[in-house]
């Protein structure tokens, strides 16, 4: 059962990056699928195991990295909500 609430640029990132992926495989993309579905519910029973980063924004967003990508998060919400899911190459603050 879901535990947690993607924002509507949370869920757009989810898309995106599922689809650049799946153009070289399949079976690549349903593994980042389910390794940030699972970082997210192991987040929602687990809010406070994030980190800030003061030096990207001064929001409460607390960040969780998945292989490439960063999720990043309210915790203080009821489920936590996850604003964002980026590739961590990325600019994460002019994204936030």
């Amino acid at each position: 059962m879901k535990k947690f609430r993607l924002s509507t640029q949370a869920a757009r990132d989810m898309r995106e990056i599922l689809a650049y992926i799946v153009v070289d495989s399949i079976r690549a993309a349903r593994k980042v699928r389910l390794s940030l579905f699972d970082a997210c519910q192991m987040l929602s029973k687990n809010p406070a195991l994030g980190h800030p980063r003061k030096d990207l924004t001064d929001e409460r967003l607390l960040f969780w990295p998945v292989g490439s990508y960063l999720i990043l998060y309210d915790p203080m919400t009821t489920p936590i909500t996850v604003v964002r899911v980026v590739h961590a190459a990325r600019d994460v603050a002019k994204l936030i």
